[in-house]
This record gives C-alpha cells, structure tokens and sequence, in this order.
C-alpha cells in the first residue's frame, strides 16, 4: 500500500492545535460566566474550544508541538494553574509533570480528567533494559493516547460539556449543543477513516512507530502496530541495539513500507533506521497539532 495513501489517511485523525485563543465574546472579556479555563495539551485545548464555542477562551498549558513526556513546567505555568477555575486532562498518566505543579501552584480549579469514562488499553510490554528512565516517565500499565480513537474524543465532548454546563448554568443549553454538533463531526469521522481501511488488505495494515501512540487507533480499525523504536508509552526510553536490530529484522520480514514518526519527538533514530532498510519516514501528529498555518491545526 503506497505510503502516500497511509499518510492521508492518518492525517485528519491524528491532529493539531492552535496555541491559547485569543479571548472571544462576553466571556472572554470578563462577562457573565466567564471561567478560567486551562487544558493540558493542545489536542484536549481543542476539543475544549469545540464546546465552549465563544463562551469561553481557553489557556494552553504544554506548547504546541512540545513532547509531553519530557515537559518541564515553568514559574509561569504555576501561576497559570493557580488561578485556573477548570482544568482538563487527557490522564491516564499522561501529564505525569502535573501533580507536583497542582501542589506549588495550590488553588481551588476543578480538575476533571478525561479518559475516567474511556476503557483503557494496557500499555504494550517492554523490555526494562530498554527503557532508561525506568518508571520515571510517570506513565502507568495503560497506554494514555485514547485521542487516537475518535469515539473516545466524542466522549470527551460529552463530559466537557457537562463540566462547562455546571459551572456556567446560564450557558448550559449552547454547550450541549456545541458537543452534540461535534459529536456529529466525530462519527462522520470516524465512518470516513473506517471506510478507507477497507481499501487496505487486512495484512498489510501494519505500523511501526517511534512509541507506542497508535494503540487506539490500531484497535478500533483492525491495524497491528507491529514494532516501535522504543518501548512502551513514552518517548522517554532509549533503545538497545538488540531491540533495534529485532525491530529491523521484522520491518524487512513483513516488507513494511514506512516508518512513523511523531512530530514531536528526535527522529534521529527513525531516521537511521528507515535509511538502513530503504524505506520512508512519515511525520504524524499523533501527540500534538501543527501551527495554525499547518497541516494539522485542529483534531
């Protein structure tokens, strides 16, 4: 299957934000109903900004094309979650720098994660000798990339608007209906990407990647995501040469035709391996959007 195909594929799922929107409307300005509100990363900003529509201007914590999985918090965003009212994460062990920020920045926010409603998947095995930072990563036994499976962002949608609804009543009905629309957009979405797997061969609907993100996405449309350069969730590790000589063994055994890597993480590596073997790199923004002027501005 042409790499340019799978490439098209994945690009209107795995996505891409703006940084912190401007404020907009009464809200944005201090109007009645005007919350505080901070989002973890850019993809939950956005799915954020598809609910509050222009009730509410919301406040990116981790910059735009950053690697969540090394990010370091700044005086600034302390101050940042000290005066948030809500806060929304993606969880599952994803933001693992955020607990200890919450306790310097103190505060009263709501802090709502969430993939509480979402079935997780478990986090793929990996081998200790390979991952370097241990356990520090902070990211447990489930794999936190749920976005990756567009039924889970409607879910999303839900318990934000629902969120929204009980802190700012008198808007409750527009943040409904803003999800519910969203909602929409989701399933033709999901229909879509469902539809153009079908025109792959079951067999080779396979992926390797820089880690473990395509978890979700593999799962709700019957991929396999045969090998990653490091293992596990996080970026973080670093590979031995064992694990990149097996995972070049199985890339030249199953013909795969491309390596994936996330925008935001080194692909020093990748890059090494995929010219080895002869194959192609294919940037995803799997963990992060592009600019606004970008290819992947929104989820």
């Amino acid at each position: 299957m042409p790499v340019t195909f799978l490439c098209r594929l994945a690009l209107p799922l795995i996505l891409l934000a703006v940084a912190a929107c401007a404020p907009v409307g009464d809200a944005g300005e201090g109007g009645e109903g005007a919350l505080r509100v901070v989002a973890t990363t850019d993809l939950v900003a956005d799915v954020v900004r598809q609910v509050a529509g222009d009730m509410q201007p919301v406040s990116l914590l981790v910059p735009s094309g950053s690697d969540i999985h090394g990010f370091q918090p700044s005086p600034r965003d302390v101050a940042t979650l000290a005066e948030a009212e809500v806060l929304f994460t993606n969880g599952l062990g994803l933001e693992s720098f955020l607990q200890p920020v919450l306790d310097q920045a103190g505060g009263d926010a709501t802090l709502v994660d969430l993939s509480a409603v979402i079935q997780p998947l478990e986090a793929g095995e990996h081998d200790d000798e390979d991952a370097e930072h241990g356990d520090e990563d902070g990211l447990g036994e489930y794999d936190p990339h749920v976005w990756l499976d567009p039924t889970n962002v409607m879910q999303w949608a839900a318990v934000i608007a629902a969120t929204l609804a009980e802190l700012d009543p008198a808007h409750a009905s527009q943040y409904r209906d803003n999800a519910a629309a969203y909602q929409a957009e989701l399933a033709a979405l999901d229909t879509w990407i469902s539809a153009e797997v079908e025109r792959i061969p079951p067999e080779r609907r396979l992926l390797v990647i820089d880690h473990e993100t395509l978890g979700y996405f593999a799962a709700r449309y019957g991929f396999e995501q045969l090998g990653t350069i490091v293992g596990g969730v996080s970026s973080m590790a670093e590979p031995s040469a064992q694990t990149l000589g097996q995972l070049q063994e199985q890339i030249a055994a199953q013909d795969v035709p491309a390596l994936f890597v996330n925008s935001s993480v080194n692909p020093t590596v990748a890059e090494t391996l995929a010219s080895d073997l002869g194959i192609e790199i294919v940037p995803l923004y799997a963990e992060s959007l592009s600019p606004a002027d970008g290819p992947a501005p929104t989820y």
